[in-house]
């Protein structure tokens, strides 16, 4: 299925039932008194957030959701029914804004959140309501009121924990099969991921994070460039990002340097509060590379970049020190979680030390 992160869709609530004018008429009652009943409330535009769903796709060609309006009240002290709700399932992270002002008016961020779209206009009265002491047999009634009607953009921002970031070819998607359980195409040639992977990485008994996949970025991916720019907005939601970095190119010309230094360039340009988030260095394809040479290649990479977070040497597709790139992440993630909501504990088994450039 073709991933759909962004949507536009009309969405009209029902409009309220028109009140009753009506009296009593019974026989040997000769001042039966009013009973005209209120008009019903019209059905609410209704979204809830769905753990099982990862797209906006069933929004793209169905695009306009219309609830039903109340009943008219009746004689005899009948109210009108109010008319059926419309309930919309959407990804968890979707983010709902007014497409004319562009205003951010809901996020849906846990599983069975429930928001209100657009809301039902309320029901006219009928004369029973004006019914008093001194009004006994009042005339009035009014119409039902209208229903709320928006043009709203939904944006999907995926809920991952870790991102990888990276150019194309750089080994996400080998990385994200070879930890997780998603399952992305992988070939032996050049080609770049066309739409978001989300895999969970199970590191022990209930204890697991999600990893994102984004298309690779290339230079001026925050003007346009490229597929990444479209998905960059996913990695905001995330806590930690893996720099993925090509050590052994298809092309002997392309240097991994400049490579991840237009990268991280872009994610300045883009967001800074994109760019400062934690970012680890992953050296990949490792299993290229001779191994009386991956020392001098490795050093020289972070010595050039004047990186001075952790680094982490694997292979995607051997797997080569892709468990202790888990583990470290694992903790880091726990450790966030437990400094933003509370304690959370961390698998005893999982304590190596990273390497530290």
């Amino acid at each position: 299925m073709k991933f759909v992160d962004e949507a536009t869709i009309d969405v009209a609530a029902g409009d309220g039932g028109n009140g009753c004018a009506s009296f009593r008429h019974e026989k040997y009652k000769e001042f039966g008194g009013p009973d005209g009943g209120d008009g019903g409330r019209g059905g609410h535009v209704i979204a809830v957030a769905d753990s099982s769903l990862n797209t906006l796709v069933d929004f793209r060609f169905t695009r306009r959701f219309e609830a039903r309006r109340g009943e008219h009240g009746k004689g005899s002290d009948m109210f009108g029914v109010k008319g059926d709700d419309i309930v919309l399932r959407m990804p968890v992270g979707t983010i709902v804004s007014d497409a004319d002002t562009g205003q951010v008016l809901f996020e849906l961020l846990q599983p069975g959140e429930q928001v209100t779209l657009a809301k039902g206009g309320d029901g006219g009265f009928g004369n029973l309501h004006y019914k008093s002491s001194t009004n006994r047999a009042p005339r009035q009634k009014t119409p039902g009121w209208p229903g709320e009607r928006r043009t709203l953009k939904l944006e999907l921002k995926v809920l991952a924990d870790v991102g990888l970031l990276g150019m194309p070819n750089a080994g996400k998607s080998t990385l994200i099969a070879a930890i997780s359980n998603a399952r992305p195409k992988i070939a032996d040639y050049p080609f770049t991921t066309l739409y978001p992977n989300l895999g969970v990485v199970r590191v022990g008994p209930e204890k697991s994070f999600v990893v994102a996949d984004v298309p690779g970025l290339i230079e001026g991916a925050s003007e346009g460039a490229g597929l990444g720019h479209q998905f960059l907005r996913h990695l905001q939601r995330t806590r930690l990002l893996l720099h993925l970095v090509d050590v052994a190119p298809f092309d002997d010309a392309v240097d991994p340097v400049q490579q991840a230094r237009a990268i991280v360039a872009e994610l300045k340009k883009y967001d800074p509060g994109l760019h400062a988030k934690p970012r680890w260095l992953v050296l990949n394809k490792l299993d290229m590379v001779p191994a009386q040479e991956r020392g001098a290649r490795v050093k020289d990479i972070v010595r050039r970049l004047r990186y001075k977070g952790p680094v982490f040497e694997i292979s995607a597709l051997t797997r080569e020190g892709c468990e202790l790139l888990v583990q470290k992440v694992y903790e880091h993630i726990a450790r966030v979680h437990e400094e933003q909501q509370g304690p959370a504990e961390v698998d005893p088994r999982f304590h190596g030390a990273y390497r530290q450039v």
